[in-house]
């Protein structure tokens, strides 16, 4: 009860301011992995403790499947997942962040939601260019955002749902040739 009691708290923080204004350089911190990852606030509609997910046969790993969310039904993808970090076993931690992206709404099962942090503008650097290829969740990356002493990997939602599978993209490329 206590870890629905602070997602209740940070989701009212989270949430419930009405201005566009207020909620600017304001981010959900969760975690994926040994990372944290920030997604900014306008993107969030609500935060809900993981329930049972229906599957969808012949989709892929990562798109879990549904949830019937007060009679709408959305989609659900698991981060760990998406961004190819292998599974992990859900938890009382692990909750489904419902968000909204162009006029879609998708629930996305996280291990932990952390808190909810300001990162301001001139704290945000661009994401390092050079690295491993294998992590895959790099492509959706925008920014690097500074908080205290530690940094936040700021994702772009548009690319996390909407971007195509690396792997997916290269079996095209051979079958094309």
């Amino acid at each position: 009860m206590d870890e629905t009691n602070r997602l209740l708290g940070l989701q009212d923080e989270a949430v419930g301011e009405d201005s566009g204004d207020t909620q600017k350089g304001k981010y959900m911190i969760f975690k994926s992995g040994n990372e944290y990852f920030g997604l900014e606030i306008q993107y969030v509609q609500q935060i809900i403790q993981y329930q049972k997910v229906t599957k969808i046969p012949e989709t892929e790993d990562y798109i879990k499947g549904l949830i019937n969310l007060r009679g709408r039904i959305i989609p659900v993808v698991d981060v760990r997942l998406r961004f190819r970090q292998g599974v992990c076993e859900y938890n009382d931690k692990t909750c489904i962040l419902v968000i909204n992206v162009k006029s879609t709404t998708v629930g996305l099962i996280v291990e932990q939601i952390a808190e909810v942090a300001e990162i301001r503008e001139e704290n945000i650097l661009p994401p390092p260019t050079i690295g491993r290829a294998e992590k895959a969740h790099h492509k959706y990356v925008y920014g690097i955002g500074k908080v205290g002493n530690t940094v936040k990997l700021l994702l772009d939602p548009e690319k996390l749902l909407y971007d195509d599978d690396p792997a997916d993209s290269e079996q095209g490329k051979k079958s094309e040739e």
